[in-house]
């Protein structure tokens, strides 16, 4: 069981050092910590949530944590993604679409009116070859949108949704997978700025 003193999933991220000055500035916020680390718990340490399987789960976190460069992060879901069946195949796919699908933004147009004037075109990801064959094309789909979440946050509408249920995800999966979404950019952002005042 988690508690204030075990290490959460940032400390594993950032490295913290037990007794460090670092640690000593997490633990002064402990119902943060046990709060960070049950959301993680609750979407990665279950084998089912919500009908996501945890490959399709870890999968997810390897390539938005890839999009976003986070190397700690995404060596930490790489090797829970190789635990579990296939997931070596999963893994190798996921790294080279991530590879494909890097790019900066963020992209996308605002409805018509004074914001508009800070529209961006950028690249529209989908997964194409081989890898659409490994990965099938629920997971494919979800990589796609996970992409349009990452960089094209302006453009996420019902269309985009349309193409998960099309690829066989229903809501409450979606709602899952959006939830692990935006747990992994807190968290990127969370050990990034760990980082920066450790240093």
């Amino acid at each position: 069981m988690t508690t204030e003193a075990t290490p959460d999933v940032l400390d594993t991220l950032i490295g913290t050092v037990p007794g460090s000055t670092l640690d000593a500035l997490r633990h002064e916020r402990p119902v943060t910590r046990l709060n960070i680390q049950a959301s993680y718990e609750a979407l990665f340490a279950v084998g089912d949530r919500g009908g996501v399987s945890q490959s399709e789960r870890t999968a997810l976190a390897l390539f938005v944590t890839l999009l976003h460069g986070e190397a700690s992060g995404a060596a930490h879901y790489d090797a829970l993604l190789q635990e579990q069946p296939g997931g070596a195949a999963l893994a190798e796919a996921t790294r080279r679409q991530a590879q494909a699908a890097r790019t900066t933004g963020p992209y996308g147009a605002y409805p018509a009116g004074p914001l508009s004037v800070e529209d961006v075109a950028g690249p529209v990801f989908s997964v194409e070859g081989a890898d659409r064959d490994v990965l099938g094309p629920r997971l494919a789909a979800l990589l796609a949108h996970a992409h349009l979440l990452v960089f094209h946050p302006r453009d996420a509408a019902a269309a985009a949704l349309a193409a998960l249920q099309q690829a066989g995800w229903s809501t409450p999966e979606i709602v899952t997978v959006s939830q692990i979404v935006a747990f992994l950019c807190f968290q990127i952002r969370a050990a990034h700025g760990l980082r920066l005042l450790n240093a």
